[in-house]
């Protein structure tokens, strides 16, 4: 089977990311638009959250998420929070809501529905169109995660990084961060067509019922 990283894995891969992409996009548009509104009127601030991230050879990218925060916020307790997780595993502790993401007091009101049914994420489609971003990969990550990352750890980097992966069909965020990322280098090791089939069939199930978000 061709891997992600032949050139037969590359262009069927990407067949699919730009044609389902591009039809969801047209499909999902009411909903966007109705999502826009909701966040425009929730709190001050851009409609859309963009943010740097590290793709595919550790290149950086921006991505598109509908913004879930209040604006001008303090993100020093979020990064202690990971930078435990991924020094302890899954011997961190746990947030009050039992999972290994952290009760966020930055989120607003719509954000947590959002963030709920992963609603916040459907502008990452344009991601996916643009080339930065597959339906199906690793779990992007911001340039100071991957600072703390060991190196077999940086190997993530090999694929270009999903909307939807093992680790979000897995569990989610009742998965400690090392357990997430050893997800990652198991699906570039073991790719296949099917697998990622196997994983966008399985995305939508786990989005509705809601599998460790917050």
């Amino acid at each position: 089977m061709n891997r992600p990283g032949t050139f037969a894995g590359q262009i069927g891969k990407r067949t699919v990311d730009i044609v389902v992409s591009f039809v969801l996009l047209v499909l999902l548009s009411p909903i966007l638009i109705a999502i826009a509104i909701m966040v425009k009127r929730s709190s001050e601030g851009p409609v859309l959250f963009v943010q740097p991230r590290v793709g595919q050879g550790e290149r950086p990218f921006a991505l598109y998420k509908f913004r879930t925060m209040r604006v001008a916020n303090d993100d020093s307790e979020h990064r202690e929070f990971v930078a435990a997780q991924i020094a302890q595993g899954g011997d961190a502790p746990k947030s009050a809501n039992g999972t290994f993401k952290l009760a966020d007091p930055r989120v607003t009101e719509v954000g947590h529905t959002l963030r709920r049914y992963s609603l916040d994420e459907l502008p990452q489609l344009f991601n996916v169109l643009n080339g930065s971003m597959s339906l199906v990969g690793p779990r992007p990550s911001l340039p100071w995660e991957v600072e703390l990352f060991s190196d077999r750890h940086r190997g993530r980097a090999a694929a270009v990084p999903g909307c939807s992966g093992l680790w979000q069909v897995s569990g989610r965020n009742r998965l400690s961060m090392l357990e997430m990322l050893d997800l990652d280098i198991d699906y570039i090791e073991n790719w296949s067509f099917f697998g990622d089939l196997g994983i966008l069939i399985r995305t939508p199930i786990a989005i509705v019922r809601g599998d460790g978000a917050r």
